[in-house]
């Protein structure tokens, strides 16, 4: 039976087989018999991270260090509130940063960005911070609902997310309002030219 591990970009954490392209990191969540307690976070630091570190192996949900969880692709793993992870993927981790100093004109810390990004990503109740915005001022990378289901915005029109994958391309409506997934500001990384890893 497949784990409660698989990070969808509405937020929602769910037990599907497919395991996706990038771990992540929010600290410890499960519990000894590998299903999630009722925190979904112990600390601010919500990375994603390559599946393959050093060649290096662990059962998942296994000890007290963290629990592992998987998203689909980076652009999932952003919408959810993530960030790059500076130690395994320090190219990202670096991109990401100096997308940042573009947006916000200055050069944040590890630490900073975490501040910054929780309050815009969940609340208290665990519930996902979500927004309207023209469907227009979206960059690639970013994900919205549209037509009641999660689209991730890429090269002029929308694709449908499903956990294994997108659907076909939509046509990207034009002067829309959407509800933006996407914490506000990684949109705002993506907008100063980050180019997140996108499973297409």
């Amino acid at each position: 039976m497949p784990l409660q591990n698989r990070v969808l970009p509405t937020g929602e954490i769910t037990a599907i087989a497919a395991r996706g392209s990038l771990t992540g990191n929010r600290g410890i969540l499960h519990r000894d018999d590998k299903t999630l307690g009722p925190s979904r976070w112990s600390h601010h630091a919500w990375i994603c991270c390559t599946l393959d570190w050093q060649g290096r192996k662990r059962q998942v949900m296994t000890g007290r260090n963290w629990t592992e969880l998987f998203f689909l692709d980076e652009a999932t793993a952003f919408a959810a509130g993530h960030r790059p992870c500076g130690y395994c993927r320090r190219k990202a981790y670096t991109a990401y940063v100096d997308a940042w100093q573009t947006a916000t004109g200055e050069r944040p810390s590890a630490k900073a960005m975490d501040r910054a990004l929780h309050p815009a990503r969940v609340r208290r109740d665990r519930s996902q911070v979500r927004y309207d915005e023209r469907i227009d001022n979206l960059p690639n990378g970013a994900f919205c609902v549209w037509q009641g289901q999660a689209h991730l915005v890429w090269k002029g029109a929308l694709y449908p997310y499903t956990p294994d994958g997108y659907g076909d391309r939509v046509t990207r409506p034009a002067e829309q309002s959407v509800t933006v997934l996407t914490p506000k500001p990684t949109v705002a990384v993506l907008a100063a030219g980050y180019v997140p890893q996108v499973s297409r």
